[in-house]
This record gives structure tokens, sequence and C-alpha cells, in this order.
């Protein structure tokens, strides 16, 4: 993973993560975003540029958050790649960092799913375990 720190006006910091954010960088990065962190009033972090990220880098974000709170300052994570959406997802973490909601994979398909099911006449109703059962109309 390299990370790229753009300093601006009024405290203002972005800190650009591209390539992966793993167990194998994660140890190494730890020091650049929580400096970055430490000198800004408010740091973005971009994760566009994110093609891998395993639980250390969520770890990693995490912490960043954590000390974020603790220090009264402003962190948001933007650009959300296919990658940091699905551990972020996958954790159930994307409203923790409190970041502008973005419409993942998942929720299109979902989206689709229950669109279609609505054209074809069918029903979907709860079964006994909570579980979306669908149920053809019969004409």
């Amino acid at each position: 993973m390299a990370i790229t720190i753009e300093t601006g006006a009024e405290g203002r910091c972005k800190a650009v993560v591209e390539g992966s954010i793993t167990i194998y960088e994660a140890a190494a990065d730890k020091p650049l975003l929580l400096s970055a962190l430490a000198t800004a009033k408010e740091t973005e972090i971009d994760l566009s540029s994110v093609d891998e990220m395993d639980t250390a880098g969520l770890q990693l974000l995490l912490l960043v958050k954590r000390e974020s709170l603790k220090a009264g300052k402003v962190l948001r994570l933007t650009g959300h790649s296919p990658a940091s959406l699905d551990v972020l997802e996958r954790y159930n973490l994307s409203a923790y960092f409190g970041d502008p909601e973005v419409v993942s994979s998942r929720e299109r398909k979902k989206g689709r799913r229950l669109k279609s099911r609505k054209s074809s006449g069918a029903k979907s109703i709860k079964g006994s375990d909570a579980r979306d059962v669908t149920k053809a109309s019969r004409r």
C-alpha cells in the first residue's frame, strides 16, 4: 500500500491509499495515518484506489477513527472501492464511520431482485425463521 498525504488550507488533510491495505502494509502505514490525523483538524482517507483489504486494514481504519473521536477531530472515508466496501459491509461497519451511505453492489442486486418479483407477480412472505421466501402467484 502506498499512502500519499496531501495537506490543504484550513487544517485539512487528505490521505490517498493506493493498492493493498492488508496485514503486510498496516504496521508500516499506521504512523503515516496517525501523523496525518495529528496535524490536521479534518482528515479524509480516500479509499478509491484500494484493491485489497483485510481485517488488519480494517483495524487500522478503526484505530484512526477511534483516535479522531478522542481528539475531537473530523475523519471521513471517501471514494470507497469495491474491496473496501466489501470488508466494511461484511463487518457491518459502514455506519460506524459516519460517511455518506454508498449503495453497495449487494443492495443494487437486492433492489433489482425486488423489482423483478413485483413485476412477475411474486409475493415475498416471511418464513418462521425470518428468511425471505418467494411464493409465485398462480392465476
